[in-house]
C-alpha cells in the first residue's frame, strides 16, 4: 500500500518543503530560483527553442505520413466527446487564466519594449512587431509539447490498455539501466512538482487580476483576506465540478466558458473599431506565418538576449514544464480520435483561437492607445493585472464587460484547479483514468494552501521560476518520448498488418492486398469481408 503511495507522498512533501521555503525566506526564494533561471536561460536558451521546433516538424511528420489514420483506441472507436466539447475543454486547461490575463497586455508590452529591438517603442512598426510575436508565443509553437506528450500517453492508455503515466513513456529506453525503477518514480515526482507548482501559480495570477477587477469596478480593498475571499469561493465552486466528474464539471463549465468567451470577443469586434482590429489581425498572421521559421529559430548575440529570456525563453520554459499536466488532460479526452485528428485539432484550433483573442483585445487596447483614447501602456506598465479593466474603463459599458470578464477569469480558475487536480491524482495513482475524489480534494486543498501562502508571502514570481527549473531535464525527457513512440507506431502498424494479411490457418497472403492507411479507416465489418475474400479465393 505504501509503495502505491510513493509518487505521492515523495512530491507532496517537496511541494509543501518549497512552500515553506518561499513563505519563510521569500526574498532569498525568489532571487535564487530567478538567478538559476537566468544562468539556465543564458546557457541553454538555444535548446528550448530548438526542442520546440523539432516537436512541431516530429509531429507534422506524424499526423500528415503512414501513421496518421492510426486511432488513440480501437481502430474502430469513436471520439467520447463532440468537437466543440473537445475543443473547450482543450482551451480551458492549455490556456485558461493566461490568456485573459496576457491577451491584452502582452501586445502593449512589446509596444512598449519591441521584441530584439527590431523597432523603435512606441512606433507604428512598433505595433505589427507587438501583434506577430504575441501570435508567435500563443500560436503553434506553445501547444507542441503539449500535444507531443499527450499523443503518446493517449497512445498507451487507449491503444495498449497501459498506465499513462511519464515513466511509463520513457520505460522502453531505460529497460537495461541498473536503477531503473528510482529514476522513473523520480520522473513521475518531477511530472507531479511541476504541475502543481504551476497551476498554483495560474491561481494566484488569476486571484489577484480578479481582486484588481474588484478593486477598480466595485472599489473593494486590495488586501489578504479579500483574495482569501476569492480563493475560497473558487475552491467551493471547484469542490463540486470535481464532484460531479471530468463527463459533467469540467465539460460544462469548460463549454460554458468558451461560449462567454466567444460572445465577449464578437461584442468587442462588432462595437469597437473592427477594421483596425481585423487589419491587424490579417497582418499579424501575415507577419507570424510567413516568418515562421525564422521567428522559432532567432538567437540574438547573447549580450542582447534579454527580452528573448524574458519572453520567449521563458514562454517555451513554462510550456515543457507544464507538459505533463496538459499533455496528460488532453490525453485524458481524446479517446477515439485519429492521430491526424488530433495534432490537427490540437495545433491548429486552440493556436487560432489565441491569435483571434489576442487580435481583438490586443488590437483594440492599441487602437486606444495610439489615438490617445487611454494610456494603457503605462497602465500595463504599472500593473499588468489591471490593464484589461483600465482597458474597459474607456469603452462604453465598463461596467458589464468588466463584469463578464470577472466571470470568466473565475469560471477558467475553477476549470484550470479542476483539470489540474484530476490529473495530478491520476498521476498520484499509477495513472488511473478515475482517480478517487479523496485524492482530487487533497489536491485541491494542498494548491489552495500553497497558493494563499505565496500570495501571503509575496513568493509567486520565485515559485514560478521555481517551477520552470524542471523544463530543461523534462525536454531531454521529450526527445525520448519521441523515440518510443515512433518505436510503439512501427510496432503497432506491423502487428496491425500481420493481424489482418494472414489467414486463418496462420499462413502469410503474399502481396500487399490494400493500404494500411485504408484499413484505418475500415469498420469491423468491412473488415471481416476484406479478410473473407483474401482467404478465400471463390469470394473475390
Amino acid at each position: 500500500m505504501l509503495a502505491r503511495q510513493r509518487v505521492y507522498l515523495i512530491s507532496a512533501s517537496i511541494i509543501i518543503l518549497l512552500v515553506i521555503a518561499g513563505a519563510i525566506w521569500p526574498a532569498q526564494f525568489a532571487a535564487t530560483a530567478g538567478l538559476i533561471l537566468d544562468r539556465l536561460s543564458y546557457y541553454f536558451g538555444w535548446f528550448y527553442l530548438l526542442a520546440i521546433f523539432v516537436f512541431i516538424v516530429f509531429l507534422l511528420f506524424l499526423a500528415f505520413g503512414r501513421y496518421g489514420k492510426t486511432r488513440l483506441g480501437p481502430q474502430d472507436s469513436t471520439p467520447d466527446y463532440s468537437f466543440f466539447s473537445w475543443i473547450s475543454m482543450l482551451l480551458s486547461a492549455g490556456f485558461g487564466v493566461g490568456l485573459v490575463f496576457y491577451g491584452m497586455a502582452e501586445p502593449m508590452q512589446h509596444y512598449l519594449t519591441p521584441p530584439h529591438a527590431l523597432a523603435e517603442a512606441s512606433s507604428p512598426e512598433a505595433v505589427e512587431l507587438a501583434m506577430r510575436y504575441s501570435f508567435f508565443h500563443w500560436g503553434v509553437n506553445q501547444w507542441a509539447a503539449f500535444a507531443l506528450v499527450g499523443l503518446i500517453i493517449a497512445f498507451f492508455q487507449f491503444r495498449k490498455d497501459r498506465p499513462g503515466l511519464v515513466s511509463n513513456m520513457v520505460e522502453p529506453v531505460l529497460r537495461k539501466v541498473r536503477y531503473q525503477k528510482p529514476i522513473l518514480n523520480a520522473l513521475d515526482v518531477l511530472a507531479v512538482v511541476a504541475t502543481v507548482m504551476g497551476i498554483a501559480t495560474s491561481i494566484g495570477l488569476g486571484v489577484l487580476q480578479i481582486n484588481s477587477g474588484m478593486s477598480s469596478v466595485f472599489g473593494l480593498p486590495s488586501t489578504f483576506w479579500t483574495k482569501l475571499a476569492i480563493l475560497g469561493a473558487m475552491f467551493a465552486v471547484y469542490t463540486v465540478s470535481s464532484y460531479s466528474g471530468l463527463d459533467r464539471g469540467i465539460k460544462w463549465l469548460s463549454n460554458l466558458n468558451v461560449g462567454v468567451a466567444l460572445l465577449l470577443m464578437l461584442y468587442l469586434l462588432v462595437t469597437g473599431p473592427t477594421v483596425y482590429i481585423i487589419d491587424g489581425f490579417v497582418n499579424g498572421m501575415a507577419g507570424y506565418l510567413g516568418n515562421f521559421i525564422e521567428l522559432s529559430l532567432t538567437l540574438p548575440p547573447a549580450d542582447k538576449s534579454g527580452w528573448m529570456n524574458e519572453f520567449t525563453v521563458f514562454y517555451w520554459a513554462w510550456v515543457i514544464a507544464w507538459s505533463p499536466f496538459v499533455g496528460t488532460f488532453i490525453a485524458r479526452i481524446s479517446r477515439g480520435r485519429t492521430i491526424q485528428e488530433f495534432v490537427i485539432g490540437v495545433m491548429v484550433v486552440p493556436p487560432l483561437f489565441a491569435c483571434i483573442w489576442i487580435a481583438i483585445f490586443g488590437g483594440y487596447a492599441l487602437f486606444l492607445e495610439t489615438n490617445a483614447v487611454a494610456p494603457l501602456a503605462s497602465a500595463v506598465a504599472d500593473d499588468v493585472a489591471s490593464g484589461l479593466f483600465a482597458m474597459y474603463d474607456a469603452l462604453p459599458g465598463s461596467l458589464f464587460l468588466s463584469s463578464i470578464s470577472l466571470f470568466l477569469i473565475f469560471t477558467f480558475l475553477v476549470t484550470s484547479a479542476d483539470s489540474a487536480t484530476y490529473i495530478v491524482a491520476q498521476m498520484t495513482d499509477e495513472g488511473s483514468l478515475d482517480p478517487p475524489l479523496y485524492k482530487r480534494l487533497s489536491w485541491g486543498v494542498l494548491i489552495s494552501a500553497i497558493c494563499i501562502t505565496l500570495i501571503a508571502a509575496s513568493g509567486l514570481r520565485g515559485l514560478q521560476s521555481a517551477s520552470l527549473l524542471v523544463a530543461l531535464p523534462f525536454a531531454i525527457v521529450l526527445f525520448m518520448i519521441m523515440i518510443v513512440l515512433l518505436r510503439e507506431l512501427a510496432d503497432d502498424r506491423r502487428q496491425m498488418l500481420l493481424d489482418l494479411y494472414h489467414r486463418a490457418d496462420g499462413t502469410p497472403v503474399g502481396g500487399d492486398i490494400f493500404e494500411a492507411d485504408e484499413i484505418c479507416e475500415l469498420s469491423v465489418e468491412e473488415r471481416i469481408k476484406r479478410r473473407m475474400k483474401v482467404t478465400n479465393p471463390r469470394l473475390k
